[in-house]
């Protein structure tokens, strides 16, 4: 039978999918998140801070970092569906259900998916935090697009600077990753949805 660990075409492709849809409703509420996450943010909750955005700023800055968020996510998405899949299929070729090696083979695939790509994460925190300091240092009303983000990111900090946040975001995204497939897996599991011979491999 076909194996799904050597399928990355299409573990990719759902990834993509996945990715489109979830990003496109999300993206507005990470915007909130962040600005409230500000040091010394001047919104006391979610609700106003919403509403200051949509007031000053318009509808569209919601979206501002949308198109970073897709550059980050979708090569996120991918690489962890697809080294999940690889090292799933590499710890445990028989495919059976094994909670210790999805939870490995998970927080393998977080870490590596959220290394890769640190840098974008770093430029849509800029696009939707519109820090200040960062404003003034370039003169802009505001900081849009990708490119302007992370030249505007080099031009302070250097090479490094797509660097920071790193360790925090890997040992963030492990957990959340290992946690999501585990119970992933799990449910597979429990509605039977495994493949025979997985399952008779199992029982054995």
């Amino acid at each position: 039978p076909r194996n799904p660990g050597q399928n990355s075409a299409a573990n990719i492709s759902a990834g993509v999918v996945a990715t489109l849809i979830h990003d496109g409703f999300m993206n507005p509420v990470d915007v909130v998140k962040q600005r409230l996450q500000i040091y010394a943010s001047p919104h006391r909750n979610a609700f106003r801070c919403a509403k200051s955005i949509l007031r000053h700023e318009g509808f569209s800055a919601f979206y501002r970092s949308y198109t970073t968020q897709l550059s980050m996510s979708l090569p996120f998405q991918c690489t962890q569906f697809a080294v999940y899949e690889k090292l799933r299929h590499l710890l445990n070729p028989s495919g059976q259900y094994n909670p210790l090696v999805h939870c490995a083979a998970g927080a393998g695939a977080g870490a590596c998916a959220s290394a890769l790509t640190n840098p974008l994460d770093v430029a849509k925190t800029l696009l939707n935090t519109q820090e200040a300091s960062v404003r003034d240092f370039t003169g802009r009303q505001h900081m849009t697009g990708m490119w302007l983000a992370m030249r505007t990111i080099y031009a302070q900090n250097g090479i490094s600077g797509f660097g920071r946040g790193l360790k925090a975001r890997v040992l963030y995204q492990m957990p959340a990753t290992a946690i999501s497939w585990s119970i992933y897996e799990m449910l597979k599991f429990v509605f039977d949805l495994y493949p025979e011979d997985a399952l008779q491999s199992a029982a054995g």
